[in-house]
Order: C-alpha cells, then sequence, then structure tokens
C-alpha cells in the first residue's frame, strides 16, 4: 500500500555504474595530484553521488532506501527515494548537512526527515550517513587520515570539496 509522501526536490538524476565509477576515479586523480601540489581539489556531481549510493544499496538484499535521488542544492545533500516497512511504501526526503570540523575532518549531519505519514524504518539515518561518508572518506582509504579539508561547498546540482596536507 502506497502511502505517498513528500514530492521529489527535482527532476529525476540519471544513474549509471559509469558516474558511480567516476567518484572514485576523481578521488584516485586527486590523490595523485597530492604530493606535487599538497592539495586535493575535489568536484562531484549529483549523478555520479545518486550512482554511487543506488549502487552500494543495490549490494543489500533488503536496501534501505529504493531509487535513491542525491540532490545537491543551497549547502545540502537531499536524499529522496522510497522506503518499504512489511505492506506499506513511501517516498521520503533527507536532508543532510555537511560539517567542517575543527581539525579539518568532515562530517555529515541529518537535518531533516520527511517521512510523509511513515515512521522511519531501522537504520535508514545511519545506513544513509555511512554511504555518504564513504563517499567522501572511503575510496581515498590512507590519505584520510593525512588530509584536512579546508572548504566544502554545494549548490547548483554540483559538490566542490578542498583539502591539504595535515
Amino acid at each position: 500500500m502506497d502511502l505517498g509522501g513528500p514530492a521529489s526536490p527535482g527532476a529525476p538524476i540519471p544513474t549509471s555504474e559509469m558516474a558511480a565509477q567516476e567518484i572514485l576515479d576523481a578521488w584516485k586523480s586527486a590523490a595523485d595530484a597530492f604530493p606535487s601540489t599538497g592539495e586535493v581539489r575535489l568536484l562531484i556531481t549529483e549523478s555520479q553521488l545518486t550512482s554511487l549510493v543506488a549502487a552500494r544499496l543495490a549490494k543489500s538484499d533488503d536496501p534501505v532506501l529504493r531509487e535513491p535521488q542525491v540532490y545537491l542544492q543551497q549547502g545540502q545533500l537531499q536524499i529522496y527515494g522510497r522506503v518499504q516497512q512489511g505492506p506499506f511504501e513511501g517516498a521520503v526526503l533527507f536532508s543532510i548537512s555537511p560539517v567542517l570540523n575543527p581539525d579539518g575532518t568532515l562530517a555529515f549531519e541529518l537535518t531533516s526527515a520527511d517521512l510523509g505519514p511513515m515512521p522511519a524504518p531501522e537504520g535508514v539515518k545511519d545506513s544513509l550517513s555511512a554511504l555518504i561518508t564513504e563517499a567522501f572518506a572511503g575510496p581515498i582509504g590512507s590519505l584520510a587520515t593525512g588530509l584536512r579539508v579546508t572548504s566544502i561547498a554545494i549548490d547548483d546540482g554540483e559538490l566542490a570539496l578542498v583539502g591539504v596536507l595535515r
């Protein structure tokens, strides 16, 4: 039974395996340039991030979120999709803000959750936070421990991140 829920904040975002791989490739390119420039610059699009989240969720037998869409607007990541709890299904919209800690580490804070008439399924918030964190920290492995993020900006469908050596 479809319970409705919030409207999508934008047009559907196309996904592809290639776009998901582009995030990993972008981290590798940034890491390769890091020793010579001392700086990491990364630009990620909605299509790339949506594709990565969709690919990770697709690996689960029972994904917490279906048909994910990640919108990058006005300083926030807005994650839209569908959840199912028993016989009930509905649309959800989560707003997540990046938090730049004083030590240069990057965290993500859930600032709002619109689940329509449904309660949040267990683990949705934690799972989404983990997926977003992985998109930014996981691919660079040991580089992450030596990277201090100096700025992050989100708008017009793109996320820009800049960091330096610790």
